[in-house]
């Protein structure tokens, strides 16, 4: 799954695509326009359905994946564990 920050630039770039500036979106979702920015900018926590009116109003949608798990190559191991000699 993406991450907020993520989400926020897929919503900008979407809401930008359909010549939305934050004001319009806003009246158009009827949510604060300081929300649409703190989603934009990765740094909303609040609720689903405000995420969703945001998403459905750029013709985007939240999907669901399995979580990916990313594991070090051996040749990177040594440098994750090395000690800051400065």
């Amino acid at each position: 799954m993406a991450t907020r920050e993520e989400i926020g630039k897929e919503i900008r770039l979407a809401r930008k695509a359909l010549g939305y500036t934050q004001k319009n979106l806003s009246e158009k979702t009827n949510i604060n326009k300081t929300t649409i920015s703190e989603i934009e900018n990765g740094h909303f926590t609040g609720s689903f359905s405000i995420f969703e009116s945001v998403l459905n109003a750029v013709g985007l949608q939240f999907g669901v994946d399995k979580k990916k798990y990313k594991f070090p190559q051996w040749d990177e191991i040594e440098t994750m564990f090395a000690e800051d000699d400065e």
